[in-house]
């Protein structure tokens, strides 16, 4: 199997590509390099740096003969999307719809698509199923929840078979600030730097906090299963305060932590915990790591 994964020196991407090669598969990665780096890559992996809005996008479909593609290339911060809603579009929907139009002309038999728990929004009954009605509070969620409708409608007027994955919030090795998860890593960077951490809102709210490693196995699920066309949650189904998440981290770092306090940030979800069942029993796939031990992980990597 041939895959091409946009956005694949990326923090996410990093962990996938690992995986695919593992897996036996034949890889390369389609990567601007804006937030992703070479050195998240194996040495032998095959890169392509380019945008996804390229204009010659196509180009390297059609010499690339690719089965699947499994698109992470995006703006994935709901702050940056308030900050440049353009941008966001741009990157997210416009973006999306170059891939597609690539794929679609040049024999791509499916597409792994990276979306969002906040497709939902603040949904009053967890954990949040995939049945749920969308309902994004941020142009972030927004514009992944048009790319999905994109998506659909390529499968309904061109064929072009996809998995949909909206994924929890998160965290691991290689983690920038930016990202859903990126509350774990910048606590862990600063953390083993010795600096203050910042608490915005009172800390009750909670998250979803899946490890990178176990995403990449739900990937390489959406690119195996037979279920396609479809939506799955990636999760631990596991409801985590940040005050609790705090609690652990000073356990994994041994040092005591008193964080600070700022206003709560416009758009961010209070509650969210999403349900896996359909994810498990479609996808042949399961969380396995433990959020101490991903913690523990993600924390020597900013320790060394």
């Amino acid at each position: 199997m041939k895959v091409l994964v946009t956005g694949g020196a990326g923090f996410i991407g990093s962990h996938l590509v690992r995986k695919l090669l593992v897996e036996g598969c034949q890889v390369v990665v389609l990567d601007n390099l804006s937030t992703g780096l070479r050195s998240n890559l194996p040495a032998d992996c095959d890169l392509i740096q380019m945008d996804i809005g390229d204009a010659h996008l196509g180009e390297v479909f059609a010499e690339g003969r690719f089965d699947m593609v499994v698109h992470l290339a995006g703006q994935t911060t709901v702050e940056m999307s308030l900050r440049d809603p353009e941008l966001d579009a741009m990157s997210n929907i416009m973006g999306t719809v170059n891939v597609l139009e690539a794929a679609r002309k040049n024999g791509v038999k499916r597409i792994v698509f990276a979306s969002t728990a906040a497709a939902y929004g603040d949904a009053a009954d967890l954990p949040i199923k995939e049945a749920t009605p969308v309902s994004p509070q941020s142009f972030y969620g927004q514009s992944k929840v048009t790319a999905e409708a994109y998506i659909g409608l390529y499968k309904k007027f061109f064929g072009l078979d996809y998995v949909i994955l909206r994924f929890a919030n998160v965290y691991g090795e290689r983690q920038g600030d930016g990202g859903e998860g990126g509350v774990i890593s910048i606590f862990a960077k600063r953390i083993a730097q010795g600096e203050k951490i910042t608490i915005y809102g009172d800390g009750e709210q909670t998250r979803d906090f899946i490890y990178a490693g176990d995403i990449a196995a739900g990937i390489y699920g959406a690119l195996c299963t037979d279920k396609v066309n479809a939506v799955y949650n990636l999760s631990t189904q596991t409801e985590v305060s940040v005050k609790e998440l705090v609690g652990i981290l000073m356990n994994v770092a041994r040092k005591h932590i008193v964080p600070e306090y700022g206003p709560a940030r416009s758009g961010d979800i209070y509650h969210s915990m999403l349900s896996n069942g359909r994810a498990k029993k479609y996808l042949a796939w399961k969380p396995i790591t433990p959020l101490e031990e991903g913690l523990h992980r993600t924390y020597m990597h900013f320790v060394k």
